[in-house]
């Protein structure tokens, strides 16, 4: 009997890709390099994360330990991993921010954060009652690998004291703020 490493199955990674040419193809190559078998892609172009990036999922046939492999290229090719087979990124915690959001680029604090690693921006709800000139309030959902929580916390903390934004973590359950 083969080994479980050995053992070619079918593995699901989604991924968050830019829409721009080529991206699609750059996320793949590292599929085929590292002998994945494609089985499936489901392309949702009409559809965008919060980051307003392409969510993709692909569904691919490899050893356990190629798959482990296939991952890393992808990660060390750029491309933001938000799940990779069974290791989901189930653990959502909630956090608000409240400061000058606009003022301090709220889309560069999104991608500071995910590019912390093992966390991905779910969602991102922002209130500015006072207009964009004034404080403002944004929520954040993150889903992280239970490795990734921490520094996914300890990330928000750093910018927001950079940029001196008030931090209100974590919410109950992903909560609503």
């Amino acid at each position: 009997m083969a080994a479980v490493s050995e053992e070619v199955r079918a593995f699901t990674v989604r991924l968050e890709l830019v829409d721009e040419p080529g991206e699609l193809l750059r996320a793949l190559e590292p599929i085929a390099e590292n002998g994945g078998n494609l089985l499936s892609i489901f392309h949702e172009r009409g559809n965008v994360t919060p980051r307003g990036h392409i969510p993709v999922e692909v569904d691919l046939e490899a050893t356990e330990d190629r798959f482990d492999t296939i991952v890393d290229a992808l990660r060390e090719a750029g491309v933001n991993v938000i799940q990779a087979g069974e290791d989901r990124y189930g653990e959502e915690l909630a956090v608000v921010l409240v400061g000058h959001l606009v003022d301090t680029d709220l889309s560069d604090t999104l991608s500071r954060v995910e590019d912390c690693g093992g966390v991905s921006v779910s969602d991102v709800s922002l209130t500015a009652p006072d207009g964009t000139a004034e404080e403002s309030a944004a929520r954040l959902r993150l889903v992280a690998s239970t490795a990734g929580r921490d520094r996914a916390l300890e990330t928000v903390r750093s910018i927001a004291a950079e940029k001196d934004l008030r931090v209100i973590e974590p919410l109950a359950d992903g909560g609503e703020a």
